[in-house]
């Protein structure tokens, strides 16, 4: 592999690993507050959908992101209305979330299906071409992908480094504890649920208008569940879930070189890769126990009524 090659990985692997980073840190805000969502699929499909539809309609790329990431949000406090309020269980309406996701966004998207967009605009930091070995390709990215990382730093100091993150975490921990302590557990994981939906429409938006640059049903090609596999690789803590994105970002990357290159192997067992690479990654890393589970995840909690 050459240098051009290798740059090129470089470049992929933190474009496609960013939209998943954003998945994944939305599922660990909500899973720290107790609440495990299934249906980040769907989420991030009226992500992407409503997204690509503002973008094209009004011609204005970043008033797509932000109908995105509020579209998200509305979603998932549904999801939220369901478990919280209504006591109902976390696994069940996540999946009739993702399914219900999956509808609306198909019906959103018909329209615009076939139509490409110019993408949001890259641009390379100051002074990063003049390091040895970085080429003019290289770190050229969008406003999103640079905001990814600290955006990681940001939860973390939020979850481990504030009253807010406290309280949160005691909630997934234990709610009874927490109610006790007088904390509004219903609130609270409202607030979860807020950021995680605002998060996962940001991902949609950017995988429709950033990456795909246009609409097609199903284009998240399992990243929800990847997320939700991700956040037990990361053990519940954001700055891990930046190594989890990156690993599922390069093996995109890879398979997409792979069949670039007519490497002499089936396309379905290229396009399994990414998946096969996180799972095992996944089985590996799953041994350590510096991080464990919240207590209370997917528990339903009715102590406050």
């Amino acid at each position: 592999m050459n240098l051009g090659s290798l740059a090129g990985l470089l470049s992929g692997t933190i474009m496609y690993g960013t939209p998943l980073l954003y998945l994944t840190l939305g599922e660990i805000i909500g899973q720290r507050a107790g609440m495990v969502n299934l249906g980040l699929e769907g989420i991030m499909l009226v992500g992407a959908s409503v997204a690509f539809a503002v973008s094209v309609e009004t011609g204005n790329l970043w008033l797509g992101i932000g109908a995105a990431a509020l579209a998200g949000a509305a979603f998932n406090l549904l999801y939220a209305y369901l478990a919280v309020s209504r006591g109902a269980n976390q696994l069940a309406s996540g999946l009739a979330l993702m399914f219900f996701g999956i509808g609306i966004s198909s019906m959103i998207g018909r329209p615009y299906v076939g139509q490409g967009t110019v993408g949001l605009q890259r641009f390379q930091l100051p002074g990063v071409t003049s390091i040895p070995g970085v080429s003019a390709t290289m770190f050229n990215y969008d406003a999103i992908v640079y905001l990814a990382v600290p955006l990681a730093f940001l939860i973390w100091v939020a979850l481990f480094r504030t009253r807010w993150g406290l309280s949160l975490r005691a909630v997934g921990e234990s709610p009874s504890a927490a109610f006790a302590a007088g904390r509004r557990i219903g609130w609270i994981r409202y607030q979860a649920a807020l950021a995680c939906g605002l998060l996962a429409g940001i991902a949609g938006a950017h995988l429709s208008i950033a990456l795909a640059r246009t609409w097609t049903e199903g284009m998240t090609g399992g990243r929800g569940f990847i997320a939700v596999a991700l956040v037990i690789f990361s053990k519940w803590h954001p700055l891990r879930a930046i190594v989890g994105a990156l690993v599922f970002g390069g093996a995109v990357t890879l398979e997409l070189q792979l069949q670039a290159q007519g490497v002499g192997v089936s396309p379905f067992l290229l396009n399994m890769l990414p998946y096969v690479l996180t799972l095992g990654v996944l089985l590996i890393w799953s041994g350590a126990r510096r991080y464990s589970a919240p207590g209370a995840l997917g528990r339903v909690y009715q102590g406050e009524e």
